[in-house]
Protein backbone atom coordinates (compact mmCIF):
# COMPACT_ATOMS: atom_id res chain seq x y z
CA UNK A 1 0.00 0.00 0.00
CA UNK A 2 1.39 3.52 0.80
CA UNK A 3 3.62 2.48 3.40
CA UNK A 4 1.94 4.66 6.35
CA UNK A 5 1.73 2.76 9.81
CA UNK A 6 -0.19 2.89 12.94
CA UNK A 7 1.12 3.22 16.08
CA UNK A 8 1.73 -0.39 17.60
CA UNK A 9 -0.65 -0.73 20.90
CA UNK A 10 -0.62 -4.02 22.48
CA UNK A 11 -0.87 -5.08 26.09
CA UNK A 12 -2.68 -3.80 29.37
CA UNK A 13 -3.76 -0.05 29.65
CA UNK A 14 -1.37 2.24 31.35
CA UNK A 15 -1.89 2.15 35.70
CA UNK A 16 -1.83 4.68 37.41
CA UNK A 17 -2.41 8.47 36.65
CA UNK A 18 -3.28 8.69 32.99
CA UNK A 19 -0.29 10.12 30.46
CA UNK A 20 -0.88 13.02 28.38
CA UNK A 21 -2.65 11.63 25.12
CA UNK A 22 -4.82 9.54 27.93
CA UNK A 23 -6.46 12.58 29.58
CA UNK A 24 -9.74 12.58 26.74
CA UNK A 25 -10.61 9.00 27.14
CA UNK A 26 -10.46 8.68 30.41
CA UNK A 27 -12.10 11.97 31.32
CA UNK A 28 -14.92 10.95 28.54
CA UNK A 29 -15.46 7.88 29.92
CA UNK A 30 -15.64 8.98 33.23
CA UNK A 31 -17.90 11.51 32.43
CA UNK A 32 -20.66 9.56 30.51
CA UNK A 33 -20.56 7.26 33.07
CA UNK A 34 -21.62 10.23 35.57
CA UNK A 35 -24.05 11.04 33.36
CA UNK A 36 -25.40 7.12 33.46
CA UNK A 37 -25.91 7.11 36.88
CA UNK A 38 -27.84 10.63 37.08
CA UNK A 39 -30.11 9.73 34.43
CA UNK A 40 -30.78 6.49 36.13
CA UNK A 41 -31.84 7.89 39.45
CA UNK A 42 -33.99 10.52 37.22
CA UNK A 43 -35.50 7.28 36.03
CA UNK A 44 -36.28 5.54 39.28
CA UNK A 45 -37.63 9.49 41.04
CA UNK A 46 -39.88 9.37 38.38
CA UNK A 47 -40.84 6.08 38.34
CA UNK A 48 -41.55 5.62 41.89
CA UNK A 49 -43.68 9.34 42.28
CA UNK A 50 -41.08 11.39 44.05
CA UNK A 51 -41.91 14.50 42.01
CA UNK A 52 -45.57 15.04 40.69
CA UNK A 53 -44.28 16.46 37.34
CA UNK A 54 -41.00 16.78 35.40
CA UNK A 55 -39.42 20.02 34.88
CA UNK A 56 -39.63 22.02 31.76
CA UNK A 57 -38.15 25.25 30.95
CA UNK A 58 -37.47 26.88 27.65
CA UNK A 59 -37.46 24.69 24.31
CA UNK A 60 -37.40 21.69 26.61
CA UNK A 61 -39.64 19.55 28.33
CA UNK A 62 -38.36 16.38 30.20
CA UNK A 63 -40.73 13.74 30.41
CA UNK A 64 -40.46 9.78 30.61
CA UNK A 65 -39.29 9.20 27.07
CA UNK A 66 -36.69 11.46 27.71
CA UNK A 67 -35.19 10.15 30.95
CA UNK A 68 -35.51 6.93 29.38
CA UNK A 69 -33.56 7.55 26.53
CA UNK A 70 -31.11 9.55 28.72
CA UNK A 71 -30.46 6.11 30.60
CA UNK A 72 -30.02 4.26 27.01
CA UNK A 73 -28.03 6.46 25.49
CA UNK A 74 -25.61 7.14 28.30
CA UNK A 75 -25.15 3.46 29.41
CA UNK A 76 -24.50 2.56 26.04
CA UNK A 77 -22.18 5.22 25.30
CA UNK A 78 -20.30 4.42 28.49
CA UNK A 79 -19.95 1.20 27.52
CA UNK A 80 -18.14 1.78 24.31
CA UNK A 81 -16.17 4.56 25.52
CA UNK A 82 -14.89 1.95 28.51
CA UNK A 83 -14.29 -0.54 25.21
CA UNK A 84 -12.67 1.66 23.24
CA UNK A 85 -9.66 3.22 25.20
CA UNK A 86 -8.20 -0.34 24.59
CA UNK A 87 -9.69 -0.67 21.07
CA UNK A 88 -8.51 2.73 20.05
CA UNK A 89 -4.90 2.80 21.50
CA UNK A 90 -2.43 3.89 19.73
CA UNK A 91 -5.04 5.46 17.02
CA UNK A 92 -3.35 9.05 16.14
CA UNK A 93 -7.52 10.12 16.01
CA UNK A 94 -8.33 8.63 19.81
CA UNK A 95 -8.86 12.26 20.92
CA UNK A 96 -11.15 13.33 17.88
CA UNK A 97 -12.80 10.03 18.48
CA UNK A 98 -13.66 10.20 21.88
CA UNK A 99 -14.70 13.81 20.94
CA UNK A 100 -17.41 12.68 18.13
CA UNK A 101 -18.71 9.94 20.80
CA UNK A 102 -19.65 12.70 23.60
CA UNK A 103 -20.65 15.24 21.66
CA UNK A 104 -23.13 12.55 19.79
CA UNK A 105 -23.98 11.28 22.99
CA UNK A 106 -25.01 15.34 24.22
CA UNK A 107 -26.77 15.21 21.01
CA UNK A 108 -29.19 12.93 21.32
CA UNK A 109 -29.91 13.95 25.17
CA UNK A 110 -30.66 17.10 23.41
CA UNK A 111 -32.88 15.51 20.91
CA UNK A 112 -34.90 13.51 23.57
CA UNK A 113 -35.62 16.78 26.02
CA UNK A 114 -35.87 18.85 23.14
CA UNK A 115 -39.90 20.24 22.62
CA UNK A 116 -39.32 23.29 20.68
CA UNK A 117 -39.71 22.44 16.80
CA UNK A 118 -36.31 23.93 15.61
CA UNK A 119 -34.46 22.58 18.08
CA UNK A 120 -35.58 18.94 17.55
CA UNK A 121 -34.68 19.34 13.58
CA UNK A 122 -30.97 21.14 14.39
CA UNK A 123 -30.53 18.08 16.88
CA UNK A 124 -31.43 14.99 14.26
CA UNK A 125 -29.23 17.13 12.03
CA UNK A 126 -26.38 17.47 14.46
CA UNK A 127 -26.72 13.52 15.13
CA UNK A 128 -26.55 12.69 11.84
CA UNK A 129 -23.66 14.84 10.86
CA UNK A 130 -21.78 13.85 14.16
CA UNK A 131 -22.39 9.87 12.69
CA UNK A 132 -21.42 10.68 9.15
CA UNK A 133 -17.77 11.65 10.44
CA UNK A 134 -17.49 8.49 12.49
CA UNK A 135 -17.96 6.27 9.45
CA UNK A 136 -15.24 8.52 8.07
CA UNK A 137 -13.22 8.28 11.35
CA UNK A 138 -9.67 7.51 9.59
CA UNK A 139 -8.77 10.37 7.98
CA UNK A 140 -6.24 8.78 5.68
CA UNK A 141 -8.43 5.89 4.28
CA UNK A 142 -10.48 6.86 1.13
CA UNK A 143 -12.96 4.07 1.37
CA UNK A 144 -13.84 5.57 4.85
CA UNK A 145 -14.24 9.24 3.26
CA UNK A 146 -16.82 7.86 0.91
CA UNK A 147 -18.86 5.76 3.18
CA UNK A 148 -19.04 9.07 5.51
CA UNK A 149 -19.75 11.50 2.22
CA UNK A 150 -22.39 8.86 1.55
CA UNK A 151 -23.89 8.37 4.59
CA UNK A 152 -24.28 12.13 4.93
CA UNK A 153 -25.92 12.51 2.02
CA UNK A 154 -28.63 10.22 3.54
CA UNK A 155 -28.57 11.92 7.03
CA UNK A 156 -28.90 15.70 4.83
CA UNK A 157 -32.12 14.04 3.31
CA UNK A 158 -33.59 12.82 6.23
CA UNK A 159 -33.35 15.90 8.25
CA UNK A 160 -34.88 17.71 5.29
CA UNK A 161 -38.05 15.77 5.18
CA UNK A 162 -38.27 16.34 8.99
CA UNK A 163 -37.74 19.98 8.21
CA UNK A 164 -40.27 19.94 5.01
CA UNK A 165 -43.07 18.18 8.22
CA UNK A 166 -42.15 20.70 11.07
CA UNK A 167 -42.68 23.53 8.73
CA UNK A 168 -45.76 22.42 7.55
CA UNK A 169 -47.11 21.87 10.31
CA UNK A 170 -45.87 25.10 11.95
CA UNK A 171 -47.46 27.12 8.78
CA UNK A 172 -50.59 25.22 9.07
CA UNK A 173 -51.48 25.85 13.18
CA UNK A 174 -49.09 28.58 14.26
CA UNK A 175 -47.54 26.06 17.18
CA UNK A 176 -43.83 25.80 17.31
CA UNK A 177 -43.18 23.16 19.52
CA UNK A 178 -43.72 19.25 19.39
CA UNK A 179 -46.30 19.04 22.03
CA UNK A 180 -47.85 22.02 20.26
CA UNK A 181 -48.35 20.05 16.92
CA UNK A 182 -49.78 16.69 18.97
CA UNK A 183 -52.35 19.53 20.20
CA UNK A 184 -52.87 21.00 17.29
CA UNK A 185 -53.18 17.44 15.03
CA UNK A 186 -56.78 16.96 15.39
CA UNK A 187 -57.27 20.09 13.38
CA UNK A 188 -55.12 19.34 10.62
CA UNK A 189 -56.73 19.19 6.88
CA UNK A 190 -56.04 15.82 5.76
CA UNK A 191 -54.51 16.31 2.73
CA UNK A 192 -51.99 18.18 5.43
CA UNK A 193 -52.29 15.02 7.53
CA UNK A 194 -50.75 13.19 4.62
CA UNK A 195 -48.24 15.41 3.45
CA UNK A 196 -46.82 15.84 7.03
CA UNK A 197 -46.36 12.01 7.39
CA UNK A 198 -45.25 11.10 4.25
CA UNK A 199 -41.99 13.44 5.28
CA UNK A 200 -41.69 12.18 9.24
CA UNK A 201 -42.25 8.52 8.01
CA UNK A 202 -39.88 8.79 5.24
CA UNK A 203 -37.05 10.40 7.44
CA UNK A 204 -37.46 7.62 9.82
CA UNK A 205 -37.07 4.98 7.02
CA UNK A 206 -33.93 6.76 6.32
CA UNK A 207 -32.76 7.09 9.58
CA UNK A 208 -33.40 3.11 10.64
CA UNK A 209 -31.96 2.13 7.06
CA UNK A 210 -35.10 0.59 6.13
CA UNK A 211 -35.58 -0.77 3.12
CA UNK A 212 -34.35 0.70 -0.07
CA UNK A 213 -32.36 3.66 2.13
CA UNK A 214 -30.11 0.55 3.41
CA UNK A 215 -27.29 1.27 1.92
CA UNK A 216 -25.42 3.63 3.84
CA UNK A 217 -25.55 1.40 6.75
CA UNK A 218 -24.13 -1.45 4.73
CA UNK A 219 -21.72 1.17 3.56
CA UNK A 220 -20.47 2.54 7.18
CA UNK A 221 -18.71 -0.41 8.18
CA UNK A 222 -15.88 1.57 7.90
CA UNK A 223 -16.37 3.25 10.95
CA UNK A 224 -14.39 1.83 14.23
CA UNK A 225 -16.35 -1.09 15.75
CA UNK A 226 -17.39 0.93 18.38
CA UNK A 227 -18.93 3.21 16.61
CA UNK A 228 -21.26 0.81 14.96
CA UNK A 229 -22.37 -0.38 18.31
CA UNK A 230 -22.83 3.89 19.37
CA UNK A 231 -25.21 3.53 16.56
CA UNK A 232 -27.62 1.26 18.10
CA UNK A 233 -27.91 4.58 20.79
CA UNK A 234 -30.59 6.02 19.48
CA UNK A 235 -29.15 6.86 15.92
CA UNK A 236 -30.40 4.04 13.77
CA UNK A 237 -33.60 3.09 15.87
CA UNK A 238 -34.79 6.92 16.25
CA UNK A 239 -37.18 6.44 13.30
CA UNK A 240 -39.43 4.96 16.37
CA UNK A 241 -38.66 7.66 18.46
CA UNK A 242 -39.19 10.12 15.76
CA UNK A 243 -43.04 8.24 14.84
CA UNK A 244 -43.78 8.65 19.03
CA UNK A 245 -42.63 12.06 19.23
CA UNK A 246 -44.94 12.93 16.21
CA UNK A 247 -47.79 10.32 17.01
CA UNK A 248 -50.75 12.29 17.47
CA UNK A 249 -50.25 13.33 13.61
CA UNK A 250 -48.89 9.86 11.79
CA UNK A 251 -52.25 8.34 14.30
CA UNK A 252 -54.89 10.89 12.65
CA UNK A 253 -54.71 9.02 8.75
CA UNK A 254 -55.76 4.89 9.52
CA UNK A 255 -54.05 4.65 5.97
CA UNK A 256 -50.80 5.86 6.85
CA UNK A 257 -50.76 3.82 9.93
CA UNK A 258 -51.53 0.83 7.52
CA UNK A 259 -48.69 2.06 5.20
CA UNK A 260 -46.39 2.06 8.07
CA UNK A 261 -46.69 -1.78 9.12
CA UNK A 262 -46.14 -2.56 5.44
CA UNK A 263 -42.64 -0.82 4.59
CA UNK A 264 -41.74 -2.25 8.25
CA UNK A 265 -42.74 -5.47 7.27
CA UNK A 266 -41.24 -5.56 3.92
CA UNK A 267 -37.83 -4.07 5.79
CA UNK A 268 -38.37 -6.86 8.13
CA UNK A 269 -38.34 -9.66 5.45
CA UNK A 270 -36.12 -8.01 3.44
CA UNK A 271 -33.49 -7.99 6.45
CA UNK A 272 -33.52 -11.68 6.98
CA UNK A 273 -33.34 -11.98 3.01
CA UNK A 274 -30.34 -9.72 2.83
CA UNK A 275 -28.57 -11.27 5.53
CA UNK A 276 -28.82 -14.68 3.90
CA UNK A 277 -25.96 -14.13 1.41
CA UNK A 278 -23.71 -12.02 3.46
CA UNK A 279 -20.50 -13.60 4.46
CA UNK A 280 -18.80 -10.64 6.34
CA UNK A 281 -19.85 -10.57 9.89
CA UNK A 282 -19.80 -6.78 10.42
CA UNK A 283 -22.43 -6.65 7.08
CA UNK A 284 -24.14 -9.34 8.40
CA UNK A 285 -25.36 -7.50 11.56
CA UNK A 286 -26.06 -4.63 9.75
CA UNK A 287 -28.54 -6.71 7.41
CA UNK A 288 -30.28 -8.04 10.84
CA UNK A 289 -30.34 -4.34 12.18
CA UNK A 290 -32.67 -3.21 8.81
CA UNK A 291 -34.61 -6.45 9.40
CA UNK A 292 -35.11 -5.46 13.30
CA UNK A 293 -36.08 -2.04 12.82
CA UNK A 294 -38.27 -3.15 10.25
CA UNK A 295 -40.17 -5.08 13.03
CA UNK A 296 -39.58 -1.73 15.25
CA UNK A 297 -41.85 0.79 12.55
CA UNK A 298 -44.29 -2.25 11.85
CA UNK A 299 -44.93 -2.28 16.02
CA UNK A 300 -45.33 1.71 15.83
CA UNK A 301 -47.70 1.29 12.86
CA UNK A 302 -49.82 -1.29 14.78
CA UNK A 303 -50.08 1.58 17.34
CA UNK A 304 -48.02 -0.05 19.90
CA UNK A 305 -45.21 2.67 20.28
CA UNK A 306 -44.40 1.22 23.36
CA UNK A 307 -43.81 -1.66 21.87
CA UNK A 308 -41.60 -0.13 19.45
CA UNK A 309 -39.43 1.91 22.17
CA UNK A 310 -39.42 -1.69 24.31
CA UNK A 311 -38.03 -3.09 21.26
CA UNK A 312 -35.14 -0.63 20.19
CA UNK A 313 -33.87 -0.43 23.68
CA UNK A 314 -33.53 -4.52 23.64
CA UNK A 315 -32.23 -4.45 20.80
CA UNK A 316 -29.67 -2.27 20.89
CA UNK A 317 -28.07 -3.62 23.99
CA UNK A 318 -28.29 -7.21 21.83
CA UNK A 319 -27.06 -5.16 19.00
CA UNK A 320 -24.06 -3.20 20.77
CA UNK A 321 -22.59 -6.43 22.56
CA UNK A 322 -22.70 -8.30 19.01
CA UNK A 323 -20.81 -5.34 17.61
CA UNK A 324 -18.32 -4.87 20.53
CA UNK A 325 -17.65 -9.02 20.47
CA UNK A 326 -17.35 -9.47 16.15
CA UNK A 327 -13.90 -10.13 16.48
CA UNK A 328 -14.69 -13.20 18.29
CA UNK A 329 -16.95 -14.25 15.37
CA UNK A 330 -14.07 -14.60 13.13
CA UNK A 331 -13.16 -18.00 12.06
CA UNK A 332 -10.71 -19.30 9.60
CA UNK A 333 -12.84 -22.59 8.74
CA UNK A 334 -13.87 -24.31 5.46
CA UNK A 335 -17.43 -24.69 4.24
CA UNK A 336 -18.12 -27.81 4.73
CA UNK A 337 -21.46 -28.96 2.95
CA UNK A 338 -21.86 -32.34 4.74
CA UNK A 339 -21.98 -30.90 8.39
CA UNK A 340 -24.99 -31.11 10.56
CA UNK A 341 -26.76 -28.25 10.70
CA UNK A 342 -29.10 -29.12 13.91
CA UNK A 343 -32.14 -30.23 12.44
CA UNK A 344 -34.49 -32.59 14.43
CA UNK A 345 -37.30 -33.69 12.56
CA UNK A 346 -40.73 -33.62 14.03
CA UNK A 347 -39.85 -33.69 17.11
CA UNK A 348 -37.60 -30.05 17.35
CA UNK A 349 -39.60 -28.89 15.50
CA UNK A 350 -43.03 -29.99 17.56
CA UNK A 351 -41.27 -28.16 20.04
CA UNK A 352 -40.56 -25.59 18.70
CA UNK A 353 -43.94 -24.34 17.04
CA UNK A 354 -45.74 -25.55 20.73
CA UNK A 355 -42.83 -23.03 22.17
CA UNK A 356 -43.75 -19.81 19.97
CA UNK A 357 -47.39 -20.19 20.79
CA UNK A 358 -46.53 -20.70 24.32
CA UNK A 359 -45.03 -17.57 24.50
CA UNK A 360 -46.97 -15.69 22.27
CA UNK A 361 -49.14 -16.88 25.29
CA UNK A 362 -47.15 -15.78 28.05
CA UNK A 363 -46.75 -12.42 26.54
CA UNK A 364 -50.74 -11.75 25.67
CA UNK A 365 -51.13 -12.65 29.80
CA UNK A 366 -48.27 -10.41 31.15
CA UNK A 367 -49.41 -7.31 28.67
CA UNK A 368 -52.83 -7.78 28.24
CA UNK A 369 -51.99 -7.33 24.41
CA UNK A 370 -53.78 -9.50 21.44
CA UNK A 371 -56.36 -10.77 23.92
CA UNK A 372 -58.99 -8.70 21.09
CA UNK A 373 -60.02 -7.96 17.73
CA UNK A 374 -57.67 -4.96 16.96
CA UNK A 375 -53.87 -4.48 15.87
CA UNK A 376 -52.84 -6.37 19.15
CA UNK A 377 -53.44 -9.61 17.36
CA UNK A 378 -50.68 -8.46 15.25
CA UNK A 379 -48.58 -7.41 17.34
CA UNK A 380 -49.24 -11.43 19.13
CA UNK A 381 -47.96 -12.62 15.89
CA UNK A 382 -44.93 -10.95 15.91
CA UNK A 383 -43.90 -11.99 19.51
CA UNK A 384 -44.77 -15.56 18.24
CA UNK A 385 -42.61 -15.63 14.99
CA UNK A 386 -39.85 -14.02 16.79
CA UNK A 387 -39.76 -16.80 19.64
CA UNK A 388 -40.26 -19.15 16.76
CA UNK A 389 -37.20 -18.06 15.03
CA UNK A 390 -35.22 -17.35 18.21
CA UNK A 391 -35.55 -21.28 19.06
CA UNK A 392 -35.02 -22.73 15.69
CA UNK A 393 -31.70 -20.80 15.97
CA UNK A 394 -31.27 -22.74 19.15
CA UNK A 395 -31.91 -25.92 17.62
CA UNK A 396 -29.74 -25.50 14.99
CA UNK A 397 -26.63 -25.01 17.38
CA UNK A 398 -24.94 -28.66 17.01
CA UNK A 399 -22.50 -27.84 20.31
CA UNK A 400 -24.88 -29.96 22.92
CA UNK A 401 -26.57 -33.31 22.05
CA UNK A 402 -30.72 -33.33 20.64
CA UNK A 403 -32.18 -34.08 23.77
CA UNK A 404 -30.85 -31.01 25.71
CA UNK A 405 -31.80 -28.44 23.06
CA UNK A 406 -34.87 -29.98 22.96
CA UNK A 407 -35.40 -29.62 26.91
CA UNK A 408 -33.92 -26.41 26.71
CA UNK A 409 -36.31 -24.52 24.29
CA UNK A 410 -39.21 -24.14 26.75
CA UNK A 411 -37.06 -23.65 29.70
CA UNK A 412 -35.18 -20.78 28.00
CA UNK A 413 -37.69 -18.85 25.78
CA UNK A 414 -40.76 -18.89 27.55
CA UNK A 415 -39.01 -16.91 31.15
CA UNK A 416 -37.01 -14.38 28.07
CA UNK A 417 -40.78 -13.72 26.60
CA UNK A 418 -42.20 -13.22 30.42
CA UNK A 419 -38.94 -10.85 31.31
CA UNK A 420 -39.86 -8.97 27.49
CA UNK A 421 -43.44 -8.84 28.70
CA UNK A 422 -42.27 -7.59 32.04
CA UNK A 423 -39.76 -4.86 30.21
CA UNK A 424 -42.72 -3.63 27.94
CA UNK A 425 -45.22 -2.98 31.47
CA UNK A 426 -42.52 -1.29 32.51
CA UNK A 427 -41.68 0.91 29.87
CA UNK A 428 -45.17 1.73 29.65
CA UNK A 429 -44.78 3.11 33.02
CA UNK A 430 -42.01 5.36 33.12
CA UNK A 431 -43.87 6.31 29.28
CA UNK A 432 -47.21 7.51 31.08
CA UNK A 433 -47.01 11.01 30.51
CA UNK A 434 -46.08 10.29 26.74
CA UNK A 435 -49.51 11.03 24.90
CA UNK A 436 -50.22 8.34 22.69
CA UNK A 437 -47.71 5.51 23.97
CA UNK A 438 -50.82 2.65 22.88
CA UNK A 439 -53.33 3.61 20.30
CA UNK A 440 -54.11 0.58 18.88
CA UNK A 441 -56.01 0.14 15.50
CA UNK A 442 -59.03 -1.79 14.76
CA UNK A 443 -58.06 -4.77 12.09
CA UNK A 444 -59.30 -3.97 8.21
CA UNK A 445 -58.90 -5.88 5.31
CA UNK A 446 -55.71 -4.28 4.60
CA UNK A 447 -54.29 -5.68 7.74
CA UNK A 448 -55.08 -8.80 7.08
CA UNK A 449 -53.74 -9.15 3.58
CA UNK A 450 -50.47 -7.72 5.15
CA UNK A 451 -50.72 -10.09 7.99
CA UNK A 452 -51.06 -12.70 5.44
CA UNK A 453 -48.09 -11.82 3.22
CA UNK A 454 -46.19 -11.57 5.64
CA UNK A 455 -46.54 -14.73 7.13
CA UNK A 456 -46.56 -16.68 3.95
CA UNK A 457 -43.14 -15.19 3.16
CA UNK A 458 -41.60 -15.50 6.63
CA UNK A 459 -42.40 -18.89 6.52
CA UNK A 460 -40.44 -19.31 3.21
CA UNK A 461 -37.75 -17.93 4.39
CA UNK A 462 -37.69 -19.98 7.74
CA UNK A 463 -37.88 -23.30 5.85
CA UNK A 464 -35.39 -22.08 3.30
CA UNK A 465 -37.68 -22.32 0.29
CA UNK A 466 -36.25 -18.93 -1.09
CA UNK A 467 -32.97 -20.60 -1.75
CA UNK A 468 -34.72 -22.28 -4.82
CA UNK A 469 -34.44 -19.10 -6.52
CA UNK A 470 -31.13 -18.08 -8.27
CA UNK A 471 -32.68 -15.05 -9.51
CA UNK A 472 -33.61 -14.19 -6.26
CA UNK A 473 -29.99 -14.87 -4.87
CA UNK A 474 -28.61 -12.53 -7.35
CA UNK A 475 -30.58 -10.14 -6.66
CA UNK A 476 -30.12 -9.98 -3.03
CA UNK A 477 -25.92 -9.92 -3.51
CA UNK A 478 -27.12 -6.66 -6.13
CA UNK A 479 -28.74 -5.15 -2.89
CA UNK A 480 -26.28 -5.89 -0.18
CA UNK A 481 -23.60 -4.67 -2.26
CA UNK A 482 -22.51 -1.07 -0.60
CA UNK A 483 -21.21 1.41 -3.16
CA UNK A 484 -17.96 0.31 -4.76
CA UNK A 485 -16.05 3.59 -3.66
CA UNK A 486 -16.60 2.39 0.17
CA UNK A 487 -15.41 -0.86 -0.76
CA UNK A 488 -11.67 -2.41 -0.32
CA UNK A 489 -10.15 -4.11 -3.37
CA UNK A 490 -7.32 -5.99 -1.28
CA UNK A 491 -8.00 -7.32 2.28
CA UNK A 492 -4.29 -6.59 3.07
CA UNK A 493 -5.75 -2.99 3.29
CA UNK A 494 -7.13 -3.95 6.67
CA UNK A 495 -4.06 -4.21 8.09
CA UNK A 496 -2.88 -0.51 6.45
CA UNK A 497 -6.10 1.42 8.84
Amino acid sequence: MTGQKQPTAIGELPSGEPQADTLTPVAVTRLTWALFVASLGAVAGQALGWWPSLPSAGPFAIDGLTLLLWVVVTFFAGIVNSYSRRYMAGSRGIERFFGRTFGFTLVVMVLAAADHALLFAAAWLAMGLVMADLIGHVRGWPQAQSAARYARRYFLASSALLAVAVAVVWLETGATTVAGFAAAADSLPATTVFAVSGALVLAAMIQSALLPFHGWLLGSMTAPTPASALMHAGFVNAGGILLLRFSPVVTAEPSVMLAIVLVGAVSALGGKLLKSVQTDVKRRLGCSTVGQMGFMIMQAGLGFFGAAITHLILHGFYKAYKFLSAGSRVERTSPNPNADEGALGPVGGAVTLLSAIAGGAVFATITGKGAGLDSGALLLLIVVLTTLHAARTSLSQTDLSAPVRIGAIPLVFLPAIALYGAVYRSVGVVLRDVPLVTAPAELTVGHAVVAAAFLVAYLAIETGAYRRSRRLYVALLNATRPPSATLLTATEDYNEY
